[in-house]
């Protein structure tokens, strides 16, 4: 299988990057033997002022690969790559050569020792409407996603 990974440097003992847009390498990797097919520099990734992640998974689907290994993939290059059929295995770490060995194929790396995930939090939004009917007051709750979880409340206003 033909994967890249986000690397540090150009190989395959080098550290994981934990970027995936901003990345200094990615490797490019054929799991069945093992063998480094490509190293590609991402300096201009790495570099670039905005929409690293973007430019980062349009190179990546057009190599070929089937899988992404990295730590993270951000929000806007994930549908890219999920569109180009690549499947982006997140919360990989350690050496390449460990993430190509815990590499299953099917569902991600096997369970090893790695640093464990922290949980997303972030501050929600969200809007909330009601009405009262008669002499009484109505309050609603709106919901709304931040930057991991959240939730967010409004009061309705009273109309007398």
């Amino acid at each position: 299988m033909k994967i890249a990974i986000t690397a540090t440097g150009n190989t395959l003992d080098s550290m994981v990057d934990p970027r995936f847009g901003r990345a200094a390498w990615f490797l490019i990797v054929d799991t069945e033997s093992n063998t480094l097919l490509e190293a590609i520099d991402n300096t201009a990734g790495k570099e670039a002022a905005h929409g690293a992640g973007i430019s980062a998974a349009a190179q990546v689907a057009d190599i070929g690969v089937e899988a992404l290994l990295t730590g993270r993939v951000g929000p806007k290059a994930l549908p890219v790559l999920e569109k180009a059929g690549v499947k982006a295995v997140n919360d990989i770490s350690g050496s390449v050569r460990d993430a190509i060995a815990g590499y299953s194929g099917t569902t991600g790396p096997s369970p090893t020792p790695q640093q464990p995930s922290q949980p997303a939090s972030g501050q929600g939004q969200g809007k909330g409407g009601g009405g009262g009917g008669g002499g009484n007051c109505g309050c609603g709750q709106g919901q709304g996603k931040g930057q991991g979880q959240g939730k967010g409340q409004g009061r309705g206003q009273c109309r007398r």
